[in-house]
């Protein structure tokens, strides 16, 4: 059943406020008894900076080249997990990653009920299985996309002012659940949804072809597979035709085999789609990414944001859904840990890159051609998605899987005209050459 938040009323974290649309003042994450929340994934002891901030750091990553597929459609069985064909590598700068320290029974239960605090809803895992496993990556990620889906919705509902997210937890029988976080018709975004999923079971036979025909070597024992899946989900549309769309989503994937041997994988991106093209948005977003990214490893952003450009191709079109960002997937090395903390960094790129744009175009003037405008471009949000994402794709065709949340990324409102066409040199067609044509944002 969903309950109603109402304004930044979702118990002692939200305790924010919010000025005009054009400014968002300071706010803090505020938890219960006083204490703060930290930013997404921060919290456990273990987790260092990231790639190459040890004292052995060198040397720098690469990736591999290959097709670009699939996206997430992860509340629907963590299907884009499924879809690829590409297997991106991460190269170590370190010697190996630090080991978790294991720290006094009591200091777990309270971090954890902090943490907890702080979340939209209690986590789809039992309290008891995170605290029986706290150096999991299971148990890290879960923790991870449930802090960024409460920090992602608190900074959405700030900007909206008067908005109500209306938070679903949902079950699914063959294993596990989620808790997908969807606003609709607020005073600034037409629809946001910001959902995660944690599901676990026993892969499809179809599934299981399909990754073994990307290079996978999979042993079924009684045509089994048993796999895990956890990922945060979201996409955001504004009312105002100056305001743009984002979407972003960061997921893990592990499968155990017949003889115990566990495989594992991350996978995400963020992308924007705005309507009218706007010069220094498009550079702040990308700039943002690219940041976040060179933490890592000076390669990470312009390999992601070239398969970025390539996943997000509406072929029947010849043109891109927006001005991309960052892709990737099947990322299993160096580490999980520094593969998690390249995926952290990610996470906590998503509100600097996006909520300013938002604040400057909020309140911006638009005429009705423009409103028009924007709904053509819905529509080509509404075709990708619907025709070329493999994520949702396999979503919509798997068993259990959960309808609502997978079409969460759908508009409320899109229009197709017959035969429509911008006119020449007018803002509409200069925003189709850009889609045509991606751009180097960054330099």
């Amino acid at each position: 059943m969903a309950m109603h938040l109402g304004r930044l009323s979702a118990g002692p974290c939200w305790l924010a406020a919010r000025g005009g649309c054009g400014e968002l003042r300071s706010w803090s994450l505020r938890c219960a008894a006083g204490r703060f929340c930290r930013p997404p994934g921060t919290a456990c002891p273990e987790q260092s900076r990231g790639l190459g901030y040890g004292p052995t750091a060198g040397g720098g990553p690469r990736l591999r080249t290959g097709l670009a597929a699939g996206l997430a459609g992860l509340a629907g069985l963590a299907a884009a997990a499924f879809g690829h064909v590409e297997r991106a590598e991460m190269v170590s700068k370190s010697s190996g990653a630090p080991s978790p320290s294991p720290g006094r029974p009591e200091e777990e239960d309270d971090e954890l009920a902090r943490r907890c605090s702080c979340f939209m809803a209690s986590p789809v895992t039992d309290l008891h299985e995170l605290r029986r496993r706290p150096g999991d990556m299971k148990t890290k990620m879960e923790l991870l996309i449930l802090e960024t889906q409460a920090q992602v919705c608190q900074a959405l509902a700030q900007v909206d002012g008067g908005a109500r997210f209306s938070v679903d937890r949902w079950e699914r029988k063959e294993g596990g659940g989620g808790i997908s976080c969807v606003l609709q018709d607020g005073h600034v975004f037409e629809k946001a949804g910001v959902s995660i999923s944690v599901v676990h079971g026993n892969l499809s036979e179809e599934a299981a072809k399909q990754m073994r025909s990307r290079g996978k070597k999979l042993k079924t024992k009684d045509g089994k597979l048993p796999f895990s899946a956890m990922g945060v989900s979201s996409v955001i549309h504004p009312k105002n035709p100056h305001a743009p769309t984002i979407h972003f989503n960061y997921r893990y994937f592990e499968v155990e085999e017949a003889d115990g041997n566990k495989q594992w994988w991350f996978g995400g991106g963020c992308d924007l789609t705005p309507t009218y093209l706007n010069q220094e948005d498009a550079v702040h977003f990308h700039r943002t990414l690219k940041e976040a990214c060179d933490q890592h490893g000076p390669d990470l952003y312009p390999k992601f944001k070239k398969w970025c450009d390539d996943y997000f191709f509406i072929a029947h079109r010849g043109e891109r859904r927006g001005i991309g960002g960052i892709f990737f997937d099947d990322l299993d090395s160096p580490s999980k840990e520094e593969v998690f903390r390249f995926v952290q960094s990610c996470t906590q790129a998503v509100i600097p890159s996006y909520i300013p744009l938002v604040k400057k175009h909020c309140d911006d003037s638009f005429t009705p051609r423009e409103k028009l405008w924007q709904q053509l471009r819905r529509g080509r949000y509404v075709e990708f998605n619907l025709l070329y994402d493999r994520g949702t794709k396999f979503g919509l065709f798997t068993p259990g899987s959960r309808i609502e949340s997978i079409l969460m990324s759908l508009p409320l409102t899109a229009r197709w005209e017959y035969m429509h066409s911008p006119s020449e040199n007018s803002k509409e067609a200069e925003i189709v050459d850009v889609l045509r044509r991606p751009r180097d944002w960054v330099h």
